[in-house]
């Protein structure tokens, strides 16, 4: 990261270097790197030194993520405005200013930015972040008056925005079978199966080569974001019909080794399918419905069975089916009734 004169700011490159050295992913030091690019833009701003920040300016960095607007970006002319409610859907789009989920990023990684200096460098004595009081706290009520009621522990830290609990998203039946039928081609209708069947992130279903396509087991092999490891997870059998109609109708121009992408454009110059083509497949079909469904980057338990929305004949899979994000379908369903949200299966969950 430079600074505003060109310079590499040394403090925040051994930070990152320090989460490379502890095998932190590539995006992941992206998404720390533009937080701490924010908080230092913020302290040139105010003319403080990053090792003389304290409560003061944490408390207006993090006044200034809930009143700012985020930067415009390019819209068509027919786009809802940000924040109205999709008629269809009944979900409200992206607003305008930054959500509890983004604040509370940008806090953990600025806390967690200070923290690593104090614990390396003994600099500086405070962080602007503090921790939430807890309990066990010594010096909670060290001090307590008789006359007034005794303290008990905040549950948030300070300047940490409040996470409304949400319930799970679902996609009812039928709309599922109207956007799938929006999908045009077999390869938009083979990626959607496999999603919604197995689980898996998009991106790594993105990137599941040939090799790791059992049709006889009726399994992919995905490589996992955080740990790298292999895990194979099972996917319905209509996804596999719609695969091998993809194959059948790319054959003549994709290339066949066993180490090449799964997934590739439509269109010529053929190359492997982004994250970004893919989810431009699902906007269009969007568009076309009028509607706002999303699938998530990471899904949750997906608990009805994909099969039966494309083929009804079919009898459902075991429900004891191990799905993408490690869990079965029976504990997944348990989990959601353990927060007391109830069965996750009223629709078709999408995280």
């Amino acid at each position: 990261m430079l600074d505003a004169d060109g310079a590499e700011v040394a403090a925040v490159s051994e930070f990152l270097r320090d989460m490379l050295a502890n095998d932190d992913s590539p995006a992941s030091l992206r998404s720390y790197a533009y937080e701490l690019l924010a908080w230092f833009r913020f302290l040139w701003a105010v003319e403080v030194a990053w090792d003389r920040a304290g409560r003061a300016e944490a408390r207006d960095f993090a006044l200034r993520l809930k009143t700012v607007k985020k930067p415009p970006r390019p819209r068509r002319p027919d786009a809802p405005p940000p924040g109205s409610i999709n008629p269809v859907t009944g979900k409200r789009y992206v607003g305008e200013n930054y959500a509890p989920r983004t604040r509370r990023h940008a806090r953990a990684v600025v806390r967690s930015f200070y923290e690593y200096h104090r614990d390396m460098h003994d600099r500086p004595l405070l962080n602007p972040f503090p921790k939430a009081k807890r309990a066990e706290d010594k010096h909670l009520n060290a001090h307590h008056n008789p006359m007034h009621a005794f303290k008990h522990p905040s549950r948030r830290a300070p300047y940490q925005p409040k996470e409304p609990r949400r319930a799970p998203r679902g996609i009812p039946d039928q709309a599922f079978n109207e956007l799938f039928a929006a999908l045009p081609s077999h390869r938009d209708r083979a990626l959607v199966a496999f999603y919604i069947s197995a689980g898996p992130r998009a991106s790594e279903l993105l990137g599941v080569t040939r090799d790791r396509v059992s049709s006889g087991d009726q399994t992919i092999g995905v490589i996992r974001k955080g740990s790298q490891a292999l895990q194979w997870i099972p996917a319905s059998s209509d996804a596999f019909v719609w695969l091998r109609l993809y194959q059948q109708q790319i054959r003549p121009q994709a290339l066949h080794g066993p180490q090449e992408p799964l997934w590739w454009t439509l269109r010529r110059p053929f190359r492997p399918l982004s994250y970004d083509a893919a989810r431009m497949v699902f906007t269009r079909a969007n568009d076309t419905l009028g509607a706002n469904w999303t699938l998530l980057s990471r899904p949750g338990a997906r608990c009805r069975d994909y099969s039966r929305s494309v083929s009804p004949d079919r009898s459902p899979n075991p429900p004891y089916r191990s799905l993408g994000n490690g869990l079965s379908t029976v504990s997944a369903v348990r989990q959601w009734q353990a927060k007391g949200l109830g069965s996750c299966c009223p629709g078709r969950c999408s995280g």
